[in-house]
């Protein structure tokens, strides 16, 4: 029995050769190909990701810095401070130029007032240095919530494109709707993707800023104790 015999399965084979071009043409698209086929709403939304990992990236290496300025610090202004070396307390100080350093700088300056008054400049520089360190964070939350927001607005204008295509065809082509629907999907995908490592950093930088801010008000607590000592 040959193809010209049977027709139908001449038709088969013809439908699995054009399936495995389509796939093998499918496959060739590397990552850029595949995220720009989302349409143009995923410039925005790929901005959105260089935008939140450059935010990432510095803030966490900004608050890394602070956290390992800070070692020995205090013990040092504390042995000129008991040895009645405000000078040099003040010149520690000043050389580490960490969050820590600048509120015990700025207790310093305050010595011989009502221990009051101490507290209260410390407190005051200690919420100038927690606004340093949570400096852009809210971006983040800010693009975990709107990336997501932004793919869903692609893909219902790519569904919107492709039964309106349906309307001007005047019959549904189902290769055609669906391919087109995974294409639209593309970009619900990577606003999902964007967002929910947007959250993520979010959290990873205030969990590490909390950490640190701990640290810093454990050792000017600590200070203040010193300074209000009777012997000082």
């Amino acid at each position: 029995m040959s193809l010209v015999q049977n027709p139908g399965l001449a038709d088969s084979l013809n439908q699995v050769q054009q399936q495995t071009v389509a796939l093998a043409t499918h496959e060739d698209l590397n990552l850029l190909q595949l995220l720009m086929k989302g349409g143009w709403i995923m410039i925005p939304i790929i901005l959105l990701f260089f935008l939140g990992l450059v935010i990432f990236f510095e803030r966490y290496i900004t608050i890394s810095k602070a956290g390992k300025s800070e070692g020995g610090l205090l013990s040092q202004v504390k042995s000129n401070v008991l040895a009645g070396k405000l000078d040099a307390a003040m010149a520690v100080c000043r050389s580490s130029n960490s969050a820590l350093s600048r509120m015990l700088q700025k207790g310093l300056t305050r010595v011989g007032r009502p221990i009051k008054d101490i507290e209260g400049a410390i407190e005051n520089q200690g919420k100038l240095e927690v606004s340093r360190l949570e400096k852009n964070i809210n971006i983040l939350g800010i693009i975990a919530g709107i990336a997501p927001m932004l793919g869903f607005v692609g893909t219902i204008f790519g569904v919107i494109q492709i039964f309106r295509d349906v309307e001007i065809a005047g019959g549904i082509d189902i290769g055609s709707v669906s391919g087109g629907l995974y294409v639209k999907m593309i970009a619900s995908a990577s606003g999902l993707t964007i967002g929910i490592l947007a959250y993520i950093g979010y959290h990873i930088l205030n969990m590490m800023v909390e950490r640190l801010i701990l640290r810093i008000e454990t050792d000017a607590i600590e200070f203040i104790d010193l300074l209000d000592e009777p012997s000082l």
